[in-house]
Parts: C-alpha cells; structure tokens; sequence
C-alpha cells in the first residue's frame, strides 16, 4: 500500500483525504514512478471544486517529479532508475502513481527534481505561450497578468530574456518588488490603477504586441485595450472566473486583435512537442536566464493548507509537496 491524496466529492479543502491505495505493475506503455517532488498549479483548485469535471472519485494533481520504478509492455523512451517528470493527466498527488509513459521526459543533469516538479506545468505553459502562440522577439512590449504568480514569474523572466520590455499586473506592494526583481521593467497595482489606462501611459500610446492573462473575468476586456492593432490576447487560465461571452465584433473594434483560449495539453499531445517544450524549457533553467523561485514547501499530507493558500492569493512563485 501507498498513500494518495482522493476526492470523493467535489467542495473545499476539506474534501481531500489522505488514504491509503493500492498502485499495480505498469500496463502496455505504462511506468511506474516514485515522486520525490509534486507540483501545485491552481488548475488542481478547478478540479476539486468540480470546474473542470472529473469522474469521482479521483486523485488530482498534474505535476510531478520522480523516478522510474518499473514499466510496462512496448515501453523505450524511459526505464527503471531513469530521473523523470511530466505534466499529464490526474494522479500527481500521491507517493507512487502510473502514467503512460510517452508523457515522461528525462530530467537533465543540471535541473533538480524540486525545479522539475514546480516547472513541468509554469514552465512548459511559458514556453508554448513565448514560443508559438505568440512568438516574442527582442523590442517587443508584453504585458504579463499575475506577474508574481507561477507561471507569471517564469513568463517575466523569459520574455525579458528575448529582449521584450516588460509590464506586469500583481496585487500587491510585495508582489511588485518580486515580480521587479525578476525583470519586469514596469509594474501595475491593479487594486489601486487602471492597468488600461497605465499601459497607455507607459507605452506612450504605443500598447502592447501581446497580453497573458491567467486571470480571466477581472482583467476582460480591459485586457484587450492593452494592445496595439494586430495584438494577441492569450487568455490561458481564469483565477478569478471564467472570461463570459462576447461579440467578437470587439476584436474589430479594438484593432483588428487576435484573441486564443491555448492549453498546454494541446500544444504538447505529440511525443516530440512535448519533448522539444521541455527541453527548451530545461535549457533556459540550466543557463540561469530563468531561476524557478521554490518559494513554499509542504509534505503532501497538509494540501488542505497548501490550497486554501492558494486560493487565497497568499503564494507566490511554485510551491512543491514531498510525499
């Protein structure tokens, strides 16, 4: 036996059990791995609370980190004692967990197991939105939402990397002198300023190439009249509620503006996209260009506390469970 993390029904919290289960020998194209290290993504409170369904009951978590115990029939791109991780399909929060194996990648000298766990998700979501849903090159202005957040602060880090100038919402005093010290090179209180409006003011009218927004209801539309014509709005998760339908005649009127709802599982459900984000991704973590701030620690049994920080915008950065 094994302990997991299991949601028999959907609510707060308090719904998540910490239970003994039973995990068998890997399937055809299956692996076996042992975490050393989880992630916690805010995608994982959509899943207890039932916004994203699940058939129940379930264990939830998308991110983790580990080693290869054992795989099943047909399996060659990872073997037993093989340093793995992945963001996949539910079951993270648990010591032992299968996975299919071709959602694995191998981690690199250089990346501990802790950055793996806390950046597979943050990082690989980075990635695809710098990469290919907009391609962000030197000159470029980006404005980032949640720029303290975890995504948020890889997402800083990176476009300042490709020599973007940087703008970036937080909603704190704190949060500002994290998201700044990480490279943003103008930060907004949006508690306290029209982000809009100051967007225009710091970009001369100019506005940006392209808007991340992991916040959804509470930055749309002022989102969009941060962009310059032609700009991309990439709305790539919803912290405060889900984005409500509008005339896309907006689109027009605001400049002829792009407007996508990407998600990671898309951008990597090949083998070799998956393999070439997460390699990508490794690279700028091992050069140093991105840091991946592991700024909350827990043991995998205390995930009630871990989310109810979460939710209540009380972390910043990645926070990592050991089981």
């Amino acid at each position: 036996m094994t302990k997991a993390i299991r949601i028999h029904a959907v609510g707060g919290p308090e719904v998540m059990s910490y239970e003994d289960v039973e995990v068998g020998a890997p399937g055809p194209g299956q692996a076996r791995v042992r975490h050393t290290a989880i992630g916690v993504n805010f995608i994982d409170v959509y899943f207890r609370t039932g916004a994203y369904p699940a058939p129940l009951p379930f264990t939830p978590g998308n991110e983790g980190a580990g080693v290869v115990e054992a795989v099943g029939e047909g399996v060659s791109d990872v073997a037993p004692g093989d340093r793995v991780a992945y963001a996949a399909g539910l079951g993270a929060y648990a010591e032992v967990r299968l996975i299919d194996a071709d959602r694995l990648v191998k981690i690199p000298e250089g990346v501990s197991d802790e950055q793996a766990a806390g950046m597979m998700l943050k990082g690989m979501t980075a990635q695809y939105l710098l990469r290919r849903t907009y391609r962000v090159k030197a000159g470029d202005t980006v404005l980032v939402h949640a720029a303290a957040g975890g995504v948020g602060l890889i997402l800083v880090q990176w476009a300042k990397h490709l020599g973007a100038t940087v703008i970036g919402t937080v909603g704190s005093p704190e949060k500002g002198e994290l998201a700044r010290s990480k490279g943003c090179d103008h930060v907004i209180e949006y508690g306290k300023e029209d982000f809009a409006a100051r967007v225009g003011e710091i970009t001369n009218g100019a506005k940006c190439q392209v808007v991340y927004d992991g916040v959804g209801k509470a930055t749309f539309p002022g989102s969009l009249d941060c962009l310059a014509p032609l700009g991309m709005f990439a709305s790539y998760g919803s912290a405060s509620g889900k984005v409500e339908a509008f005339d896309i005649g907006l689109l027009a009127q605001k400049g002829s503006l792009f407007a996508t709802r990407p998600t990671l599982f898309t951008y990597v459900a090949k083998r070799d996209d998956l393999v070439a984000t997460a390699n990508d991704l490794f690279e700028v973590v091992r050069s140093g260009a991105v840091e991946i701030p592991i700024n909350a620690r827990a043991k995998l049994a205390d995930i009630g506390d871990v989310h109810r920080a979460l939710e209540g915008r009380k972390t910043t950065g990645v926070t990592v469970l050991t089981p």
